[in-house]
């Protein structure tokens, strides 16, 4: 039989909902101890990529903060959207074209048609100048070649889909 015994000699003692989602604190704190001396620098690193990555965006999408920011910045498609009717989902579909796993998006919510990039502090200087160019591309594409975003992806192996029939009758059935 199983039990639960919390009077054991080295137990961390009870978790509940309360202390948050502990898996994530482990994470954390075994980052933390990995860095060890190098944490300040990594995180000065994280803080540099952004910045950078703003820097070089801020003209092709609109920046609803324009100051420096820490270890992530938001963009909006709006522009996008209102010029040439190109979502920020249809951008984020897009990145993918350009091997890049998209960042978050519509969030947060103050932000219309929000993108939030948040490069990590390991990538490599080529790394955010793919990514930048990627992004410059899109935008540009937004403005000359909309319905090639519009219908994006194109190189993944599941092309467009129907959103809305995805979400309102989900397949949760696994195929394999």
């Amino acid at each position: 039989k199983y039990f639960k015994n919390y009077d054991l000699k080295h137990s961390i003692g009870k978790m509940k909902g309360f202390y948050g989602n502990f898996g994530v604190l482990v994470r954390a704190f075994a980052y933390t101890l990995l860095m060890g001396k190098n944490l300040k620098r990594v995180s000065e690193d994280a803080v540099l990529n952004a910045n950078y990555i703003k820097e070089k965006l801020k003209k092709y999408y609109d920046l609803p903060y324009d100051m420096p920011c820490m270890h992530e910045f938001v963009l909006t498609g709006e522009r996008q959207k209102h010029e040439n009717g190109v979502s920020t989902l249809n951008i984020a579909k897009a990145l993918m074209d350009g091997n890049t796993h998209p960042p978050t998006v519509y969030f947060p919510l103050i932000v219309h048609e929000a993108i939030m990039i948040e490069p990590t502090e390991s990538e490599c200087k080529d790394k955010l100048d793919e990514f930048v160019d990627t992004m410059i591309k899109i935008a540009d594409d937004c403005k000359n070649n909309p319905e090639y975003v519009l219908s994006a992806p194109h190189s993944t192996p599941v092309k467009k889909i129907d959103e809305v029939t995805a979400a309102r009758k989900p397949d949760l059935n696994f195929k394999g």
